[in-house]
């Protein structure tokens, strides 16, 4: 029942995200609000929701592994599988708009948590420099928007959920009830998810980092897989990388930033060497990135035998914690 409880938590999460973004990117464009700019601002926020709600939970919870871990090992999955598995079906161009420029603030904010979380616990005022960080690049995000092609810019498969969403419903009602739909089942699911993550983690005598860096990361990754899976069947390969660093940067920033203000959030010993991990899995992305290179068959392949070879390091009790004892 524990897994099937799970299972019932990522369900939740993923139907109540969807219900939250279209009640609210229809109500936006209803209002008013450009379609580039709901693209990055509704969108981008509204997808992270099941993330945001799961590390949340987890922290008031007194589950912080799970919390960080969440973060952490979704950022680890978005590179090595979300980015390989598309590969795989078709070889991705990385040639999107400020790619170059995204991939730098990625950088940048991955090596600013790390160094935030060697001062743990992540506190108030840690989660006030993340989310502001976040609400500038959203702001530069949309002066580029409005310098540009918008859509070029705001990237072609966030256009096309804005505009999937606004073609839903035109009535004031049923978009009030997707959003109440959606706001009432994020923290329910985000509850299985944590509580039975936990249980899961004490009958196998692990720590709950290890669940939270794999199976609720992997939990809360899906929408990515699911998103760049689709765009790679439709010939969008070129989407993947855009989704993946902008995916990683509200990971660490907003839904990071939020967290540590509502509650301070200490980072567990045996996740120092994890944040490396997720550092070099960042760094992967540097030369296709900068040369607007191709992600091969080939890579992608190497990008999924890489994940599974962390799976299986992170449940090896030995190496992980010779891992954290290198990281100190």
């Amino acid at each position: 029942m524990i897994y099937v409880g799970l299972i019932a938590g990522f369900a939740v999460l993923l139907i109540s995200g969807d219900l939250l973004v279209r009640g609210s990117v229809a109500l936006a464009l209803r209002l008013g609000v450009p379609a580039m700019i709901v693209g990055l601002t509704v969108v981008a926020f509204g997808t992270s929701a099941p993330e945001l709600v799961v590390s949340l939970d987890a922290a008031m919870g007194g589950a912080p592994g799970i919390a960080i871990g969440n973060i952490v090992g979704s950022n680890i999955a978005n590179v090595l599988l979300v980015l390989g598995i598309p590969a795989l079906i078709a070889p991705t161009n990385c040639n999107q708009p400020f790619i170059r420029r995204n991939t730098c603030y990625v950088i940048a904010a991955t090596l600013l948590f790390i160094g935030l979380c060697y001062l743990s616990p992540l506190g108030f005022w840690d989660g006030v420099v993340l989310f502001g960080l976040i609400l500038l690049f959203v702001l530069e995000s949309m002066r580029r928007v409005r310098q540009c092609n918008g859509r070029k810019a705001a990237g072609l498969d966030v256009m096309e959920e804005v505009e999937e969403a606004s073609s839903l419903t035109d009535k004031p009602l049923m978009m009030g009830l997707l959003i109440l739909l959606g706001l009432a089942g994020l923290p329910l699911g985000a509850s299985l998810v944590v509580d039975n993550g936990s249980m899961i983690a004490r009958n196998f005598g692990v720590p709950e980092a290890a669940i939270g860096l794999t199976l609720v990361a992997l939990g809360t990754s899906l929408p990515e897989l699911a998103t760049t899976v689709a765009a790679a069947l439709r010939g969008h390969c070129g989407v993947a990388l855009g989704n993946v660093l902008g995916s990683n940067l509200f990971n660490i920033l907003a839904i990071m930033g939020v967290t540590a203000m509502v509650v301070p959030v200490p980072v567990p010993e045996e996740m120092r060497g994890d944040l490396w991990i997720m550092l070099a899995a960042t760094l992967v992305v540097v030369p296709f990135a900068m040369r607007r290179m191709t992600i091969t068959r080939t890579a992608g392949a190497a990008f999924v035998v890489a994940y599974l070879a962390y799976i299986a390091f992170v449940f090896a009790p030995v190496g992980h914690e010779t891992m954290a004892m290198l990281a100190h």
